[in-house]
């Protein structure tokens, strides 16, 4: 499965041109440009598994990095300070990565 599967392509290019440039990258706008925050949770969790790359069922930092390859690729990778936000924001039990919980929490916040 892939990103455009739930997200309409147009809305994903739109929200990665938007945080082009290093440390522009705001995850809540992000969500709400390429229409993720508006999608159901099951929608949710799809796109979490879609992103936890190793499935592990979490994603660290080191995904975080690559965040927006995974939905446009070529794109940048995040900033160190990018990815430390990102973690922080949804790290709610503090072990350093984020949770299919998390996740969708984040983005439905």
């Amino acid at each position: 499965m892939s990103l455009t599967s739930i997200l309409s392509a147009e809305a994903i290019e739109n929200a990665v041109k938007d945080c082009q440039a290093p440390d522009s990258f705001c995850y809540k706008k992000f969500f709400q440009l390429c229409g993720l925050s508006s999608k159901s949770p099951q929608e949710i969790k799809v796109v979490f598994k879609i992103l936890d790359e190793d499935n592990s069922g979490y994603i660290e930092e080191s995904e975080l990095k690559h965040f927006l390859r995974q939905f446009v690729p070529g794109a940048r990778t995040l900033t160190e300070a990018e990815t430390k936000s990102f973690i922080s924001a949804a790290d709610d039990d503090s072990d350093g990565r984020i949770g299919a919980e998390e996740f969708q929490t984040m983005v439905l916040s």
